[in-house]
């Protein structure tokens, strides 16, 4: 196999690596290195997914480790903001509890059907920018003096709402899925 087909899984690897770097400086209030470390998991992630699209085949497992490195990055450093206070605990609550009911809605899923495809949904995708944007400014607010609380509070509104949609989305979605495979069956 050659070089390019391993590099951008190498890179997610890395940016899965960077998440308990992250969680380990919010915690230790080192709150500049944490937004610059996970500023270098964005740019990490821009990258695999660039050179994936540019040097195709690429390993299969990276299709999995891609978003599994996202999910982990967002949700550690949401959990580690929560704990110290800079993210209110309840967004941090209903962040973790619509991952926990999308993978237990996947792999249940996938056990009735022993068929999963993975592909996002839209307002996944907006509920997954938008917490990256809120995690970028409280880590900018805490870390580099920027002065934005009304930024974070409004980003704190943006991100339930569409956490909420998302999960209610997947929640139709799947149960859609498993409707139409269970009336193939009969």
């Amino acid at each position: 196999m050659s070089f390019t087909y391993w590099l951008p899984t190498a890179i997610t690897l890395v940016r899965l690596l960077l998440v308990p770097v992250a969680v380990y400086l919010i915690l230790q209030s080192a709150f500049a290195a944490a937004f610059w470390v996970v500023v270098a998991a964005g740019i990490s992630d821009a990258l695999d997914g660039a050179l994936a699209k540019r040097f195709p085949p690429v390993a299969p497992i990276g299709a999995y480790l891609d978003p599994l490195a996202d999910k982990a990055l967002l949700v550690a450093t949401t959990m580690a903001l929560g704990t110290i206070g800079a993210l209110p605990m309840w967004l941090v609550i209903l962040i973790v509890s619509r991952d926990v009911l999308i993978v237990g809605g996947a792999l249940l899923y996938n056990a009735l059907t022993n068929g999963l495809s993975m592909a996002p949904l839209k307002i996944s995708k907006a509920n997954t920018a938008a917490q990256v944007l809120l995690v970028g400014v409280v880590l900018a607010e805490l870390g580099l003096g920027l002065g934005a609380p009304a930024i974070s509070r409004a980003l704190v509104i943006v991100v339930a709402g569409t956490t909420l949609a998302s999960g209610a989305a997947y929640v139709w979605t799947w149960g859609r899925y498993a409707l139409e495979w269970e009336e193939q069956g009969k």
